[in-house]
């Protein structure tokens, strides 16, 4: 998108602004965990998105967002998840809008669990079931789809993004399926 197309997209700011809002303010995102289901409802896997970070390093995330101005939240989810996950990735949104956690990111590290340097943002999170062909899209390298144990294993674990692993693990505890962590046997 150019810069004369950010102008023309309702609630879009052009880049020197949003940086100047960040910086007073609370950006409002949204969260979506993907994950396919048996039909019983139980995760079987979890889609984690595979991206290069702002630094140049290579970091799995789930699809996050910004809320637009005058934007319903079920509206941001799905243009995140069309975006992220393309066209055909049929996600179901929650029949309600109250989300399973609100992460609440800072731009220092460790204050909360959740870093973004660049801003100080609220985030309101979302387990989306998703029935459809999903392809990475936008910035987006690939799309993993991960057991429940092998997203929360420590090696995936780090790769996640700044507080990205602390919500995963969050997700499967709200749908009841955090898996035991694995026990010493000696």
């Amino acid at each position: 998108m150019s810069t004369n197309d950010t102008l023309e997209v309702p609630g879009w700011l052009p880049e020197d602004q949003l940086g100047a809002i960040r910086g007073q303010v609370p950006m409002v995102y949204v969260e979506a965990v993907p994950v396919r289901v048996d039909h019983l409802g139980r995760i079987e896997k979890v889609g984690l998105l595979l991206r290069a970070g702002s630094d140049g390093r290579i970091q799995r995330a789930v699809v996050s967002g910004r809320v637009l101005y005058n934007e319903s939240l079920r509206d941001a989810l799905w243009r995140h998840l069309s975006k992220d996950l393309g066209p055909d990735a049929a996600p179901n949104l929650p029949a309600g809008t109250a989300p399973f956690t609100v992460a609440e990111y800072f731009p220092e590290p460790g204050r909360s669990g959740f870093h973004d340097p660049r801003q100080h943002a609220v985030a309101l999170a979302y387990v989306v079931p998703c029935d459809g062909e999903c392809a990475p899209a936008q910035d987006a390298l690939d799309l993993a789809w991960l057991s429940p144990a092998e997203v929360v294993s420590p090696t995936v674990a780090s790769e996640l993004t700044e507080g990205h692993a602390r919500l995963v693990r969050r997700a499967l505890a709200f749908c009841g399926q955090l898996p035991d962590p694995p026990r010493d046997l000696t």
